[in-house]
């Protein structure tokens, strides 16, 4: 008889009642309207029609579509009857202006900065945008025309919060969007490691990562060789593909720390539990939807997060 696997590890959640509290607390809708919010825009100075409505008010109204999945016009009634049960005299704007405004609307991220060294912990999923259903795809294969919308992320394995984000077609690829995930990370903000997976491992990507003076934990690719010495971030890849010759794989990935990258594909589902399918019709207007969605992960990670430890094996 074969001998039988190790048993899996435990973990218990110690902060359950706080924990508890803030899944309670995402269901409030006093976490998303502030009675303080500019909700008009000020002056700009300019000549021309000023805009009526201020950025925070058009993405406070996207975030209540998002956060119900219903269409525009339900989604400002809603609206409406959300200020007047908070006795506010506000305007809502109509279907016209946020449709118009969620084109250009430059979405606030809200994030907590990280209290060390920022730990990157980057992937890219898929969003559906067009295409037939499931159902229909299955009974009768599918539709040329179908795509979707790849969604890069960046998080903060501290906070497991999303610090950066791109949206492109799915003919871009992985690794030329790493770049401008870390430039979206401030200047000053020193970032202590990025990790990827293999698709990552390219030169463009060690030379970014090498740039803002982080250690990067990208796994080489099969037969991948050693680099010249002169390039960016050869060092560093080098070792990698020395330590998985002789180490093999798994000891690189648990002495390098490289399996906390499984903390965004979490993130990813819970992105995804926001919709499996992005509902506006225009490119531009879909990146503005997307991003108010990372605003209200944040949200809701600002909450709460439970806390776990392992659980000693019982003898």
């Amino acid at each position: 008889m074969s001998e039988s696997k190790s048993a899996k590890p435990r973990y218990k959640t110690t902060n359950w009642a706080a924990y508890n509290a803030a899944l309670k607390a995402r269901g409030s809708l006093a976490i998303w309207l502030d009675k303080d919010m500019q909700w008009y825009a000020p002056a700009s100075g300019k000549r021309g029609r000023q805009h009526v409505f201020s950025d925070a008010a058009i993405q406070f109204c996207l975030s209540i579509k998002c956060l119900f999945g219903l269409a525009l016009r339900q989604s400002l009634g809603l609206v409406q009857s959300l200020l007047h049960l908070a006795d506010l005299d506000w305007r809502v704007p109509d279907f016209s202006t946020v449709s118009r405004r969620q084109k250009t609307l430059q979405v606030q991220l809200p994030y907590r900065a990280s209290t060390s060294a920022l730990n990157l912990l980057v992937d890219s999923t898929g969003i559906k945008f067009l295409g037939e259903g499931e159902w229909k795809r299955k009974k009768h294969g599918a539709e040329y025309r179908r795509q979707w919308r790849k969604v890069h992320l960046g998080i903060d394995a501290s906070t497991l919060e999303i610090r950066a984000i791109e949206v492109t077609d799915n003919s871009v690829g992985d690794a030329p969007m790493l770049p401008g995930l870390l430039g979206q990370i401030p200047p000053g903000e020193p970032i202590a490691s990025v990790s990827t997976d293999g698709a990552y491992d390219t030169k463009a990507c060690h030379a970014a990562i090498m740039e803002r003076g982080a250690q990067a934990i990208i796994p080489p690719r099969k037969n991948a060789q050693v680099w010249k010495s002169q390039t960016p971030g050869a060092m560093v890849r080098n070792e990698a593909v020395l330590a998985c010759k002789r180490l093999g794989w798994r000891i690189w990935k648990k002495w390098s720390g490289y399996h906390r990258r499984s903390l965004v594909e979490t993130k990813m589902h819970c992105f995804k539990r926001l919709g499996e399918r992005v509902m506006a019709r225009t490119f531009e207007r879909q990146v503005t939807e997307l991003h108010v969605r990372v605003a209200l992960l944040n949200r809701f990670t600002q909450l709460g997060c439970p806390t776990t430890v392992a659980v000693p094996a019982v003898a």
